[in-house]
């Protein structure tokens, strides 16, 4: 058997989906004989994870699965590997740190960790 990694991307349509188009990427660790077993693992983990729900407006919220648009095969799994990795830009620097201190906050306030 042999670790993967899978990407799995879902579309999150809120409404009459009338709103910025949103989409969620996972990152999935799949563990199958042989790439295209990952592949098919991935895309069965992508249909299950399909949702729906109300949301506080009473609004249907729906997560639709895309597509699985990576599976990368690892070679060994070791303590704090990259598992993956992305450059974002942001036009205003200074919102997406105080954004990027904020979610630590409430990170290690949900652990009782100091900062």
């Amino acid at each position: 058997m042999q670790w993967f990694t899978a990407k799995i991307v879902y579309r999150i349509i809120t409404g009459t989906g009338n709103h910025t188009a949103q989409f969620e990427e996972q990152l999935r660790l799949i563990q199958a004989p042989h790439i295209s077993n990952a592949l098919q693992k991935a895309t069965e983990i992508g249909h299950k994870g399909e949702d729906f729900f109300y949301n506080q407006h009473l609004q249907l919220v729906q997560w639709q699965f895309m597509h699985v648009t990576e599976l990368n095969p690892l070679q060994h799994i070791n303590d704090g590997m990259e598992l993956y990795t992305r450059i974002e830009e942001q036009d205003n620097a200074e919102a997406y740190m105080l954004t990027l201190r904020r979610r630590h906050e409430q990170l290690t306030d949900t652990i009782n960790l100091p900062l």
